[in-house]
């Protein structure tokens, strides 16, 4: 029975090939960064959202960031390593819990894991776009923040414009912050880690991490608390919207791969028919897949006098020898016949002699 090729970069029972799932998240990581520039907005806009998430927070005494941002700019030994955590371990611990997952889990446990993530990327987008939001580090003095990244710059590569390098903080959207995706994809490495790790360090990793980013986040000035909440939740319903998402690419898939099966159907046939013909033809009587000469199918016996003359030459001396030694056997045979019949004739005559 023809069997169908499998797809390109995707085997069944087995992981994405790393070649595919490269392009696919630099597409995402792209659009993040232009979905962020994007979104900038009105400043003036910003500025309301931001000031209306406060006054919300407030009003229910939910505003965690307003102490957690006095503890930071007062001791520096708190305040720097969190400036350092928010400027890399966002780009760097999620890609790592990414690639350890393709590594270590089942392909469908990676690959919901992998689509989990894309979805509530794109959903931190969309927010940023809809609500541009002004953290609170970019509000009013009055309003009692102090930006940690300007008052800690002199320790790390970053300005006091954003968390990127000095001099590239044009290139950021300092108003997105409405959801945190800090938040989120921190949720989602400790989601992940508690999942498929197996050791206590990994579990106790998928509890702190995620704890830590957002005390970071709204200890730093960076986020509201209401941000680091909108950042879990765009978690949880990017975990809802992933099966969707797999059997609608399933469909998609299905769809284009009757044409491919049927071209490769097509060439298994003709690759099972080439040898079917080829044996008919050197052997059109008996079994028509089996070679018209035994000597088809050894290399040796089409090359063997340019190979080993020598032993050919010896092969020739045998048989004439041989030859030779059949004649004279043959015809000592014949003489012996003869004589045995003259002697019995003899033999017969002397034995009738003494009758006589």
């Amino acid at each position: 029975m023809p069997q169908t090729a499998p797809r390109a970069g995707v085997t069944l029972g087995s992981r994405p090939r790393w070649w595919t799932e490269l392009p696919l998240i630099a597409v995402v990581y792209l659009a993040y960064a232009g979905g962020r520039l994007l979104g900038r907005g009105d400043v003036s806009t910003a500025v309301e959202h931001g000031l209306g998430i406060l006054r919300f927070e407030r009003r229910f005494n939910i505003d965690f960031e307003s102490p957690l941002n006095d503890v930071f700019t007062s001791h520096a030994w708190i305040g720097i390593p969190a400036d350092f955590v928010y400027a890399s371990l966002h780009y760097a611990a999620t890609p790592a819990v990414l690639v350890w997952l393709w590594k270590r889990g089942r392909s469908a446990d990676y690959r919901f894991a992998r689509t989990w993530l894309l979805i509530t990327t794109m959903i931190g987008l969309i927010g940023f776009v809809v609500v541009p939001t002004c953290p609170p580090r970019l509000l009013e003095a009055s309003q009692g923040f102090v930006d940690t990244m300007a008052q800690y710059s002199s320790y790390g590569w970053w300005g006091g414009e954003a968390s990127a390098p000095r001099g590239m903080g044009g290139l950021t959207n300092q108003y997105a912050a409405m959801p945190s995706l800090h938040v989120g994809w921190a949720l989602w490495c400790g989601i992940a880690l508690w999942w498929q790790g197996r050791s206590v360090w990994s579990k106790i990793v998928a509890v702190v991490y995620p704890l830590v980013i957002a005390l970071v986040v709204m200890g730093t000035a960076n986020h509201y608390f209401l941000d680091a909440a909108a950042g879990a939740a765009a978690v949880g319903v990017g975990a809802l919207l992933t099966r969707p998402a797999l059997r609608l690419a399933d469909t998609v898939r299905e769809r284009f791969r009757p044409a491919r099966a049927a071209t490769a159907t097509g060439a298994a046939a003709r690759t099972a028919d080439a040898p079917t013909d080829a044996g008919t033809a050197g052997n059109p009587v008996g079994n028509p897949g089996a070679a018209a000469n035994v000597s088809d199918k050894c290399e040796t016996s089409a090359r063997e006098r340019e190979r080993i003359p020598r032993q050919q030459g010896r092969g020739a001396d045998r048989q004439r020898t041989d030859g030779g030694d059949g004649v004279g056997r043959q015809a000592g045979a014949a003489a012996g016949r003869a004589r045995g019949t003259g002697a019995g004739g003899s033999g017969s005559d002397s034995a009738a002699a003494p009758a006589r």
